[in-house]
């Protein structure tokens, strides 16, 4: 290495703040165009090169002079940069599982929903013909129970009647169904 980065380093090594500004001018560039070739992302690999700095910074009564200081900072560099891309790809996999995982349990929970609705159904079905036609009219139509007593010709409080006793036949063997 020439002797006027061996100076450069040793002033650096020695806590001398304006080598840390000199050096980081003077490579930046070179580092940061390596990490890009790696990354293809300039935001990650300017953090990156960042942090590389603030490394060496913090560990610079580690440094040799008579290194070479290039090879030093690309390897570290290219190191990180591997590492970011391990990272990102392990993260990629995770947001994935978590994709499908997500995917997985709305079909469950449309299943579900479908199962019950059926359930719901068949025990409509189970019901007297009466309880069958005032639910039918009141869900299905959305008839209020007025108009039902109306069509059906039939008083109101038998409409009521009917619908809370059929409610309750329902949902004593959605219970049941429940349990099977």
């Amino acid at each position: 290495m020439c002797n006027v980065h061996s100076e450069l380093i040793v002033r650096f090594r020695d806590g001398e703040y304006q080598a840390y500004e000199e050096l980081y001018k003077k490579f930046r560039k070179p580092a940061l165009h390596f990490c890009v070739s790696i990354l293809k992302d300039i935001d990650e690999s300017e953090n990156i090169v960042q942090d590389v700095f603030l490394k060496i910074w913090y560990k610079r009564s580690l440094l040799n002079p008579n290194r070479n200081f290039i090879s030093y900072l690309f390897t570290i560099v290219r190191n990180h940069a591997y590492d970011h891309r391990k990272v990102a790809l392990k993260n990629d996999s995770i947001n994935e599982r978590f994709r499908e995982m997500i995917l997985d349990a709305h079909c469950a929970e449309k299943e579900v929903k479908e199962e019950r609705l059926d359930r719901i159904k068949e025990a409509v079905e189970n019901l007297s013909a009466r309880k069958k036609e005032i639910i039918k009219l009141n869900y299905e139509r959305g008839m209020s129970y007025k108009e039902i007593a109306e069509k059906l010709d039939i008083k109101l409080n038998t409409v009521k009647n009917q619908l809370v006793i059929a409610k309750k036949s329902i949902r004593k063997e959605l219970e049941q169904s429940a349990y099977l």
